[in-house]
């Protein structure tokens, strides 16, 4: 299992249309993904869960990866949160 915090770096925060394209990102992996903010761990393949979560630009959150596939999994989600959309959606 691997962890990294992570600084979210999108101009709208996670609304509806940047948390479908975090599902999709994180779908990608057998890994399984979560992440955590403000006490609150949610699979990061669930929509309505990272919904739930509520995130803003500027803050900071975990991401948590467990599988064959867990250090590119983290390293995907990063690059999507810092505003990399390109190299972590393709």
């Amino acid at each position: 299992m691997k962890q990294k915090s992570v600084m979210i770096k999108l101009d709208h925060g996670l609304e509806a249309r940047p948390v479908a394209m975090l599902v999709q990102v994180a779908s990608r992996h057998n890994s399984t993904v979560y992440l955590e903010a403000e006490g609150k761990k949610v699979n990061a393949k669930s929509i309505m869960g990272m919904m739930s979560l509520g995130l803003d630009n500027g803050e900071m959150v975990n991401v948590i990866a467990d599988g064959s596939d867990e250090e590119e999994a983290i390293f995907n989600i990063e690059e999507y949160l810092s505003g990399n959309h390109q190299a972590a959606v393709q």
